[in-house]
C-alpha cells in the first residue's frame, strides 16, 4: 500500500477503519484471526481496537466472531443523499419489477465501481453476482456503463486507459468497444450487458439524471439469458430512470 492510504494505517482512526473495512457483503462475520490477516495489525493492537469498537457500539461480538453492529446500519441510513434516493426510487423500482418480474437494481458510482444501494426480485430471480451494498467494476455491468457514460470526462478517461479486468468470458476488455457502448448510451439512453459480469446473465440499464443532465444514479433490470430479452424492456427502464430523476430533483428543490 502506498500514498495517503498507507499513512492512514498508522493513525488510530486509520487502524479502526481497517478493522471495519475488513467486513464485506460476503464476509459479514469474522474471527480474530480473519481480522488480523485482513488488517496486518499486531495482536495486541487489534485486540485494543476491537474492545474500543465494541465499546463505541460499532461492532458486536457473538461467541468468538465479530460483526458490524446495528449502529453502523443506522449511520449509513442517515446518509441523506442515498436515503432520499432510495425513498424516491422505490415506487419506480417496484413498478419496474411488476412489469418485468426480474431483478431490479439501483446503484451509485464510487470511484471506478458501482455500489448497489437497492435490489429487489422475486423467488425466481437470476443468480446475479450483485449484492446489496456490494460493488462491481463499472465496465462489466449495464448499470455501471450507464454511470460511466455520464461520468466526468477525466474519470471516463481513467477507466478507459486502465486495464479492464475480465469477470466472465464475455466481459468487454477493449477500451474502443467500451467507449463505443458509452457513446451509444448517450444516443439511446440505455446500456446493455450480455453475460459480461457472470455467465447466463443479461441486463438493460439507464442513467438517472438531474435537471442539469448530471448523473445521480443508474438502474437496471437483470435476468437469465434463457428467458430475459433486455432490448424489449429498454423503454420501461429509461422511463423509470427519468421518473426517478425528475422526482428526486423536485424533492431537492423543495429542501433548498
Amino acid at each position: 500500500m502506498a500514498g495517503p492510504e498507507a499513512d492512514s494505517r498508522h493513525t488510530v482512526l486509520g487502524k479502526a477503519m481497517a478493522v471495519l473495512l475488513s467486513f464485506t457483503v460476503e464476509r459479514t462475520t469474522l474471527s480474530f484471526t480473519d481480522l488480523q490477516q485482513s488488517t496486518n495489525l499486531p495482536k495486541a493492537t487489534l485486540h485494543r481496537h476491537l474492545v474500543d469498537l465494541q465499546a463505541a457500539g460499532l461492532l458486536d461480538r457473538v461467541s468468538d466472531r465479530y460483526r458490524l453492529s446495528m449502529l453502523v446500519f443506522e449511520l449509513g441510513m442517515r446518509a441523506s443523499v442515498e436515503r432520499n434516493l432510495i425513498e424516491v426510487s422505490t415506487p419506480f423500482l417496484e413498478d419496474l419489477y411488476e412489469r418485468t418480474h426480474e431483478t431490479v437494481h439501483l446503484g451509485v458510482r464510487d470511484g471506478h465501481e458501482v455500489v448497489y444501494v437497492s435490489k429487489m426480485g422475486g423467488h425466481k430471480q437470476a443468480a446475479a453476482p450483485s449484492r446489496l451494498g456490494g460493488r462491481m467494476p463499472l465496465h462489466a455491468t449495464a448499470i455501471g456503463k450507464a454511470l460511466l457514460a455520464h461520468a466526468p470526462d477525466e474519470l471516463r478517461a481513467e477507466v478507459l486507459s486502465a486495464p479492464l479486468p475480465r469477470l466472465a468470458s464475455r466481459t468487454i476488455t477493449s477500451p474502443t468497444v467500451l467507449n463505443d457502448q458509452l457513446e451509444e448510451c448517450h444516443r439511446t439512453g440505455t446500456t446493455f450487458e450480455f453475460e459480461e459480469s457472470a455467465v447466463g446473465i443479461v441486463c438493460v440499464g439507464a442513467p438517472v439524471l438531474d435537471g442539469d443532465d448530471r448523473v445521480i444514479a443508474a438502474i437496471s433490470v437483470t435476468g437469465p439469458v434463457t428467458r430475459f430479452r433486455p432490448a424489449q424492456h429498454g423503454a420501461a427502464v429509461k422511463s423509470a430512470a427519468h421518473g426517478i430523476g425528475a422526482t428526486f430533483g423536485r424533492r431537492a428543490t423543495r429542501h433548498v
